[in-house]
C-alpha cells in the first residue's frame, strides 16, 4: 500500500485514447490533433519512467527510509499494514457496538512557509491534528491513519522529513500510520513544493457518541490552549507577512524565549486525543469543538442544538503573543480576528457547570492548559451563533 506513484501524459495519443473511449471518432480526433511522428524516425535511445519525469527507485528508497517510523506506530489491531495493496485492520474487542468516525483534511498554506523556511519535520504533525482532533469531537479514538503526498519531483530526503513528522502525529494521537501514496506529477506541478492530504479513522461506541443534543444553557464552555495559528487562516498570513515586509528570522514583541516569528507560525497544531479521551472516561462531555477555519466565531457553536449559542468573555484566557503581532501588522479587525483564527483556544469542551473543575483539573493534570472560557446561553431569533464579547 505505501507508496505509488502517477503520471498522466499530456500527449496527443492519451487525448485521442480518452476521446475514442468516449465515442468520439478517429477522424474527428485527427482533425483536430497533428499526425504523430513516425515511430521510426524517432530517437532509437529507449525511453524509461525515469525519463518522463517518476523515479521508482527514488520511491523504493523512501518507502524504506519511512518503514521504521511507521512501525513505531502499530497498534495490536492492524493485522496487515504497509507493503500491501490495502491495510487490514480489525476493530478493537472492548467495543461493543464499534461506529467509526472518519476525518480527511489538510495543511493549507502553511506548507509555504515551510517551503521558504526549509522546514520539512513538523508539518506532518499538523497533517495528522487537523484529522484527528476533528473526529476526536464524536468522542472517537483514532485507530489509523493514510497519508497522500504529492510533488513534481521526488526528494527522498524532504519527504521522509515529512513522513516522519506524520508518524510522530500519529505517535501522539495513539494511531497507526498503515499507508499512504506518494505521487510524482511531472510537468504538472511545482518544482520543489509538494502538497499533503491525510485520512483519519476512529471508533466510538455507539451509546457513547457526542453530538451535541444534550447541551443547554448554563452549561460551561472550556477552552483548550492552542499551540499557535496551528494549520488555519495562513492565507491571512501570509498577506500579512507580505505587506508588513516581515523576515521571518527575527523575533516579534513579548514572543517566548529565542523565537522567531517563522517558528511560532511553524508551530505544529496541537493533539488533544490522549487528554481529552481520558476525560471521556472520568467527566459527562456533552459536545466539543475543533476550532479551525473560521475561528472561533463559526466554529463553537457547530455542535449546539437549536436555542443555544456560546458567549465566550475574551479577558477569560490569555492570547499569545504572535496573535498580537498578526493582528497589529495587518490592522485586522477584532471581529476578523475571532472569525478567521483560534485566538488562543484550540478545541472547546462542554460541560455542564457542575462538572467544569473536576474537568479543568482533569485536563491539568495531563498536561493541558485549561480555562473556563464562557457559557451555553439561550439563543435568540436571528442572534449570532457565537459572542465574543
Amino acid at each position: 500500500m505505501y507508496r505509488g506513484d502517477c503520471a498522466l501524459p499530456n500527449c496527443a495519443a492519451t487525448q485521442a485514447a480518452v476521446r475514442s473511449v468516449r465515442g468520439v471518432s478517429d477522424a474527428r480526433v485527427t482533425a483536430r490533433n497533428p499526425p504523430m511522428p513516425d515511430p521510426a524516425s524517432a530517437s532509437p535511445s529507449s525511453l524509461t519512467y525515469r525519463d518522463a519525469g517518476v523515479d521508482i527507485d527514488a520511491g523504493d528508497a523512501l518507502v524504506e527510509r519511512i518503514k521504521p517510523f511507521a512501525k513505531r506506530t502499530m497498534r495490536a489491531e492492524v493485522l496487515a499494514g504497509i507493503g500491501g495493496f490495502g491495510a487490514l485492520v480489525e476493530l478493537p474487542k472492548r467495543y461493543k457496538e464499534p461506529v467509526l468516525v472518519s476525518g480527511t483534511d489538510g495543511v493549507g498554506t502553511k506548507l509555504k512557509l515551510a517551503f521558504a523556511l526549509e522546514r520539512h519535520e513538523t508539518i506532518g504533525i499538523d497533517l495528522v491534528a487537523m484529522s484527528v482532533n476533528d473526529i476526536l469531537v464524536q468522542g472517537a479514538e483514532p485507530l489509523f491513519f493514510l497519508d497522500y503526498y504529492v510533488c513534481e519531483r521526488l526528494d527522498v530526503a524532504v519527504a521522509a522529513e515529512v513522513i516522519k513528522g506524520i508518524a510522530a502525529g500519529c505517535e501522539q494521537a495513539g494511531c497507526a500510520l498503515i499507508g499512504g501514496e506518494t505521487a510524482e506529477h511531472p510537468g504538472a506541478f511545482v518544482p520543489g513544493e509538494y502538497d499533503l492530504a491525510g485520512f483519519a479513522v476512529g471508533v466510538v461506541e455507539k451509546s457513547k457518541a457526542i453530538d451535541g443534543t444534550r447541551i443547554r444553557a448554563g452549561d460551561a464552555l472550556l477552552g483548550l490552549a492552542s499551540s499557535g495559528p496551528h494549520s488555519n487562516g495562513f492565507s491571512l498570513i501570509r498577506r500579512i507577512l507580505e505587506v508588513a515586509r516581515a523576515d521571518l528570522g527575527q523575533s516579534y514583541p513579548n514572543a517566548p524565549a529565542a523565537h522567531t516569528l517563522g517558528e511560532a507560525l511553524l508551530e505544529p497544531t496541537r493533539i488533544y486525543v490522549k487528554p481529552v479521551l481520558d476525560l471521556l472516561r472520568s467527566v459527562d462531555v456533552k459536545g466539543m469543538a475543533h476550532i479551525t477555519g473560521g475561528g472561533l466565531l463559526e466554529n463553537t457553536h457547530r455542535m449546539f442544538p437549536a436555542g443555544c449559542a456560546a458567549h465566550l468573555e475574551r479577558a477569560r484566557w490569555p492570547r499569545p503573543a504572535i496573535f498580537d503581532w498578526l493582528q497589529r501588522a495587518g490592522n485586522v479587525a477584532e471581529s476578523e480576528m475571532h472569525r478567521v483564527f483560534n485566538c488562543g483556544i484550540g478545541m472547546i469542551v462542554v460541560v455542564a457547570a457542575a462538572d467544569a473543575d473536576e474537568a479543568i483539573a482533569r485536563l491539568a493534570a495531563q498536561g493541558e492548559r485549561v480555562f473556563r472560557v464562557g457559557t451555553v446561553v439561550p439563543r435568540a431569533s436571528g442572534a449570532p451563533a457565537t459572542v465574543v464579547a
